[in-house]
């Protein structure tokens, strides 16, 4: 089950919120997790590899097969992504295909981009 990130939504945004405005409490406890999650130089090249994957999803054995990893080891990574709200997953048969969520993406870009840099982002 994903998560979305709880902030202000992305289509009304006009310039980074963290110049625009403190973030609060919640948004900062939210953000610095989803980033943790990418931190992970596993992570990180997990969500590479879903992105640029033929069609934008990955089947977890494409996957597997680029690391020097257990299984299990890359099952907490994707676990971790999908439960920061980066990917999500549908099991189809025995298998379960991964995707990367624009929006998830789109809102921490948005995040970081300075303000004349920012335009509004369309849904």
């Amino acid at each position: 089950m994903s998560k979305q990130l709880p902030l202000v939504p992305v289509e009304s945004l006009c310039c980074s919120p963290l110049m625009r405005q403190p973030l609060t409490e919640d948004q900062s406890v939210e953000l610095a997790r989803v980033f943790k999650a990418l931190a992970d130089p596993v992570r990180l090249r997990l969500l590479s590899l879903i992105a640029s994957h033929a069609g934008g999803e990955a089947c977890v054995c494409d996957l597997t097969d680029a690391f020097d990893l257990t299984g299990p080891t890359i099952s907490h990574h994707l676990k971790v992504l999908r439960e920061a709200g980066i990917i999500d997953g549908e099991r189809r048969g025995t298998w379960v295909y991964y995707r990367v969520l624009p929006t998830a993406l789109q809102t921490l870009s948005t995040v970081l981009m300075a303000p004349d840099q920012a335009e509004p982002v369309t849904a």
